[in-house]
C-alpha cells in the first residue's frame, strides 16, 4: 500500500509468455499490493509463464475480446478486489515497469487522479525505435485532439496509465469499444468529468516481441481517434450527444460487479 492505499497492476495479456516473467519481476511489490493478467486467448503459453511465476489472480478469456475488451475484465476485477489505485502495464515488456512507483505516488498523495507515461516527453520514442510513421501519426494526432478537446496532453496514445480508482467508477468505461479505440474514449471521458491528467516522461522499447498492430489497423485506430474527438467536441459544444459520454445504466459509482463475462475463467487455480 501507498498512503493507506491499495494498489493493484494489471497486466492485459495477448501472445506474452517470452516477456510476461521480466516485467512480472521488475514490478516493485513493496508498494503493489495485488498483480491480475488477463489473457485475451493467447495461442501461446503466456498461462502456464503466469502460473509458473506465482500470479495469483489470472482470468482467462475462452476467445479473443480485443484489447479493449481485455481492458475491461482487468478493470472489472481490480475494483473488485478493492484497488485504490490501478496500474496498467503491458506485459510485453514495451514499457519500463519501474515508473509504477512514481506514478502510484502522485495519485496516492492525491497530486492527480490519472498519471501517463509518455513516449513523447523528452525523446523515449525514437530513441527506442518507435517507427517514424508511427511518431509523426502520433504527434498529427495529438495536435488535432488537443485541438478539438482543448486540452494539452503530450500524446494520447500510450498505454502505460494509472488511475484513481473514482475515476474508473465515475466513468462508463463498459460503453466503450473493444478494441484499441478504447484508451482513447477513456480518455476522452475521463477529460469530460473535468478530472485533470499528469504525464510522466517513459522510456520505450521497440523489438520483436513487443505488441504492435498492423498499417492497415493503425489507420483504423486513426480515423476513430479523429471521432472520438469529434464527439467530445460536439457534446461539449451541446451540439450532439453520443453514448459514449453518457451514464451506464448500472453506473459504476455503484460498487463494481464482482461478475465477469461467462467467456471468462477468473483466478485459474
Amino acid at each position: 500500500m501507498v498512503k493507506g492505499q491499495k494498489v493493484v497492476v494489471v497486466l492485459p495479456a495477448y501472445n506474452a509468455a517470452r516477456t510476461l516473467e521480466q516485467t512480472y519481476r521488475e514490478i516493485d511489490r513493496s508498494i503493489v499490493d495485488e498483480v491480475i493478467l488477463v489473457d485475451d486467448a493467447s495461442q501461446d503459453n503466456t498461462i502456464e509463464v503466469a502460473r509458473r511465476i506465482g500470479i495469483r489472480h489470472i482470468i482467462l478469456h475462452e476467445r479473443n475480446t480485443g484489447y479493449g475488451g481485455n481492458q475491461k475484465s482487468c478493470y472489472r476485477k481490480a475494483l473488485a478486489l478493492g484497488g485504490d489505485i490501478i496500474v496498467i502495464l503491458h506485459p510485453d515488456y514495451q514499457y519500463t515497469p519501474a515508473l509504477t512507483g512514481p506514478m502510484v505516488h502522485l495519485i496516492a498523495n492525491g497530486v492527480y487522479p490519472v498519471v501517463l507515461g509518455s513516449r513523447i516527453l523528452g525523446r523515449g520514442a525514437l530513441k527506442g525505435g518507435m517507427p517514424r510513421y508511427k511518431y509523426v501519426a502520433n504527434r498529427l494526432l495529438t495536435l488535432i485532439q488537443n485541438i478539438l478537446m482543448r486540452q494539452k496532453l503530450s500524446e494520447y496514445h500510450t498505454g502505460y496509465r494509472a488511475y484513481h480508482k473514482d475515476v474508473l467508477l465515475s466513468v462508463p468505461f463498459e460503453h466503450n469499444s473493444d478494441d484499441f479505440i478504447f484508451d482513447n474514449e477513456l480518455l476522452a471521458q475521463i477529460f469530460f468529468k473535468g478530472y485533470e491528467i499528469a504525464e510522466i516522461t517513459c522510456p520505450t522499447k521497440y523489438f520483436a516481441e513487443a505488441s504492435s498492430i498492423s498499417f492497415a489497423r493503425s489507420v483504423k485506430y486513426g480515423l476513430g481517434v479523429l471521432r472520438v474527438s469529434c464527439q467530445y467536441f460536439l457534446q461539449k459544444a451541446g451540439i450532439a450527444r453520443t453514448r459514449l459520454f453518457q451514464p451506464a445504466a448500472s453506473d459504476m459509482s455503484r460498487a463494481p460487479s464482482p461478475g465477469l463475462p461467462t467467456l471468462a475463467k477468473t483466478d485459474i487455480p
